[in-house]
């Protein structure tokens, strides 16, 4: 992790204002912030830091894809609305590519595509922005954003600074890093940089993309063609939150070792796992809840979708307290048949 030479204009001003929020997270929960801030401009950072320390706690929100929100936000919210999207550098091994904290994901990635930039198209179709992808550490039918990620530049709230980040600085893993650990709302992620391999080689080993009957057909499949098939199944197996409030998948995929899995396949012949680098194996989450007899089913104004058991479903005027007692039930109906415990993707704020 190094500074970075980018300075913003201390001078800059924010004038906090009360926020419905209800619009701005994909659960469509009804929640409200006393004070929200929006920041449009690097310059604004460091009247954020000084505003962070009178208002705290703060909040940093992006497209409030994967949160959980209160009916009322307390301290300070910090909306993400950076711009910008630039070719750093065209080597012959790779495209580097820059992208502001801002812009909308799937716009990133739809953009990448259109320009030749290879290599994102089957992270197509997820919510949020490009500066949540790294919180995350996105991944899709058999890409993960840790594959593709070069570096980041981000505000320290805490220290007043612009730093550089590496994919080692991040501390990625499985649908995690650094940023879900370190002291909440100390970072605000400004820029994220992509490497894309050349030449590029498409990635279809995720059983969806086998099966997609347009890619079964074609030898040598592009970049939109892998675009196109997953933006298809991911809108026939998931709800659109414009029309049903989600968060996409609300659970990881629980990884055991090959001893656990072994044991558990035995009692369990329909098991779903998929081996792993290291020897272990991922479960699939979603067959585990369905096992369990929760796929569709509803406790109040929470929901399970009724194609995709990973997704919990706001049925209208669902709160926070609805969505996490109906993810309670399910996690304890899950470790109570096979003695596997479910972590939620979403931050509950």
């Amino acid at each position: 992790m190094s500074n970075s030479p980018v300075m913003p204009d201390a001078k800059t001003t924010l004038f906090p204002v009360a926020q419905d929020l209800s619009g701005l997270n994909t659960l469509g929960l009804a929640s409200r912030a006393g004070a929200c801030v929006t920041l449009d401009q690097p310059s604004q950072l460091p009247a954020l830091s000084a505003l962070a320390r009178e208002r705290a706690p703060l909040l940093v929100l992006g497209g409030g894809s994967n949160v959980v929100l209160p009916e009322t936000v307390p301290g300070l919210v910090a909306r993400v609305r950076f711009q910008g999207v630039r070719l750093l550098e065209a080597r012959a091994d790779a495209w580097l590519v820059e992208a502001a904290g801002g812009e909308n994901w799937h716009g990133f990635v739809s953009a990448c595509v259109e320009q030749g930039w290879d290599g994102l198209e089957n992270l197509a179709l997820i919510p949020g922005t490009v500066g949540a992808s790294p919180v995350q550490n996105i991944g899709a039918y058999g890409v993960e954003l840790d594959q593709r990620f070069h570096s980041l530049t981000a505000w320290d709230v805490q220290q007043a600074r612009m730093v550089d980040m590496s994919a080692a600085d991040c501390c990625f893993s499985y649908r995690d890093s650094r940023f879900k650990h370190d002291a909440p709302g100390r970072w605000v992620i400004v820029s994220v940089r992509f490497v894309l391999p050349r030449p590029w080689r498409p990635v279809l080993a995720y059983p969806d993309l086998q099966r997609h009957e347009r890619l079964s057909r074609t030898a040598s499949p592009t970049a939109r063609d892998i675009f196109d098939a997953v933006c298809e199944i991911r809108r026939a197996k998931l709800p659109d939150p414009a029309v049903t409030g989600n968060a996409g998948s609300f659970f990881k995929n629980p990884i055991v070792s090959a001893a656990r899995r072994d044991e558990l396949l035995a009692r369990f012949p329909g098991l779903v796992s998929y081996a792993q680098p290291d020897g272990g194996y991922k479960l699939a989450a979603g067959w585990l809840i369905d096992q369990c007899g929760w796929k569709g089913r509803s406790l109040g104004a929470a929901g399970v979708h009724d194609r995709q058991a990973l997704v919990l479903v706001n049925r209208g005027g669902a709160t926070a307290a609805d969505i996490m007692a109906l993810a309670g039930a399910i996690q304890e109906a899950v470790a109570e048949r096979y003695g596997v415990a479910l972590e939620p993707e979403p931050v509950r704020v």
